[in-house]
């Protein structure tokens, strides 16, 4: 079902010359189809069927074997125990000569072994693995999260490339329209002719720039495309949150407890000192059961020792069982130079979990500075964004001035172009204003490890 609104996704978009793109549909995309994201997901798939494995090591081991042989039997005194506790093949008697007489045979047992002591051990073992299990959860979040706040930071970088690329346009527009109106002053010889060059040259300018912005704004698509896993296409951010400041802008924020950069980092040092204390009952000695079943057949009768001849080649008589023997026992394992070992391993983890501690407490020095940066470029964005329409309306009356004063022969071009000048530049300073509440209100976001904060600043709008 995912991949098919994805494919849906995908072409609506090319299914336009520019799709529109909410800032929702974005996320969505990123969150289902970045490639980044699933191999999280796969991570944390591949560390539960891991715990499911260890709880399973706890059980005992049961083994059962059966075999049907063909051979001689010419052997001489002596025990042989089948290496691994699966049987126990002692020969019979030695005969004087080599003989070749073969028969069949047959042996059948059951194995049964369990370390059913061993001081916590296994308990210590499942807790580690249980605690992998939550450090991937926490990564795939934080990544998660990261990723959201790269999306919807690249969505904003698209947005405001394309109302930069929008004052551009107008802003050809005007030196379009103002070069008409100097060229016919020039022809009727009102006005000298380098007007007209200059005009000119103010209009192959104003291309110029709106061929680099076109440019920019491209780059910026491409890499929200790349952000959010589907080719490069051509769509339109949306504008209608833009120009507006987020009411939930001063919202309290608590960086300690919920950040998912940190859940991650205290993640990691509980699976840490999981595994400290596992490693400390490697030291510890092991508390076994154990039990053998074993039942043999055989083709060569009891007394093969004094009559050679006493042996049948018949199959099924020498696959039926005719001897059985069990085994039943406990015992203790304990290396004894374990310690000397472990020790060491139980002192490198314990500087893994330091390690780990430290990375932990600049990452929060590091959010901590992130937040009161963010609410200081909030406090300046919000103070722009209220100054820049008093910009541009104070740049556009002066531009309608200059123009009007040109037309009549009050002025020079040299005004006119400073004018237009003024009038883009508050243009484009407003844009950004605009683009620079919501980048702070992004970052204050981010640093808060509150996401959703962000999204519902969008839907209030």
């Amino acid at each position: 079902m995912k991949c098919l609104c994805l494919l849906v996704l995908i072409t609506s978009f090319n299914a336009t010359k520019a799709q529109v793109l909410t800032m929702e549909e974005a996320l969505q995309t990123a969150t289902v189809n970045y490639a980044t994201i699933k191999a999280k997901q796969n991570y944390l798939a591949a560390s539960r069927a891991n715990q499911k494995q260890t709880h399973r090591e706890a059980l005992p081991n049961l083994t059962v074997a059966a075999q049907h042989d063909y051979g001689t039997v010419n052997g001489q005194n002596g025990p042989l125990y089948g290496f691994g506790g699966f049987g126990v093949a002692s020969s019979g008697l030695p005969l004087p000569n080599q003989n070749w007489n073969a028969a069949f045979g047959a042996l059948y047992l059951a194995n049964f072994s369990w370390d059913f002591f061993a001081f916590g051990r296994v308990r210590n073992r499942i807790e580690a693995a249980g605690k992998a299990v939550e450090r991937e959860e926490a990564d795939y979040q934080q990544e998660l999260f990261q990723h959201q706040v790269r999306v919807a930071g690249a969505y904003l970088n698209l947005l405001a490339a394309q109302r930069l690329t929008r004052s551009w346009e107008n802003n050809l527009t005007r030196a379009d329209t103002f070069k008409l109106v100097v060229t016919a002053r020039a022809k009727n010889g009102l006005i000298a002719g380098v007007d007209s060059s200059l005009a000119n040259a103010e209009l192959s300018s104003a291309r110029i720039q709106l061929i680099r912005s076109k440019d920019t704004e491209l780059e910026m698509a491409n890499r929200l495309a790349v952000l959010m896993g589907i080719p490069a296409v051509n769509f339109r951010a949306d504008t209608v949150f833009i120009t507006r400041i987020p009411v939930i802008l001063q919202s309290p924020v608590n960086t300690q407890q919920d950040h998912p950069i940190l859940g991650w980092y205290r993640k990691r040092i509980e699976v840490s000192d999981a595994q400290t204390k596992y490693l400390r009952k490697l030291s510890l000695p092991v508390f076994s059961m154990f039990s053998v079943f074993q039942t043999r057949g055989s083709g060569f009768g009891s007394n093969y020792a004094q009559d050679q001849t006493a042996f049948n080649q018949n199959y099924l008589k020498g696959i039926e069982p005719v001897r059985s023997n069990y085994l039943v026992g406990i015992g203790v394992t304990w290396n004894l130079t374990s310690p000397l070992r472990v020790n060491q391993q139980i002192a490198a983890q314990n500087f893994i979990s330091a390690a780990l501690r430290d990375e932990l407490e600049l990452t929060n020095q590091q959010l901590q500075a992130q937040l009161a940066l963010s609410e200081t470029k909030i406090v300046n964005a919000v103070a722009s964004y209220r100054e820049a329409p008093l910009q541009v309306k104070a740049a556009s009356d002066a531009y309608l001035q200059r123009t009007v004063l040109y037309r009549n022969g009050l002025t020079n071009i040299v005004d006119v172009t400073q004018s237009l000048y003024t009038l883009n530049r508050a243009e484009t300073d407003r844009d950004i204003a605009y683009n620079n509440v919501w980048q702070a209100f992004l970052l204050k976001a981010a640093a808060s490890g509150d996401f959703q904060m962000f999204i519902n600043g969008l839907k209030t709008n």
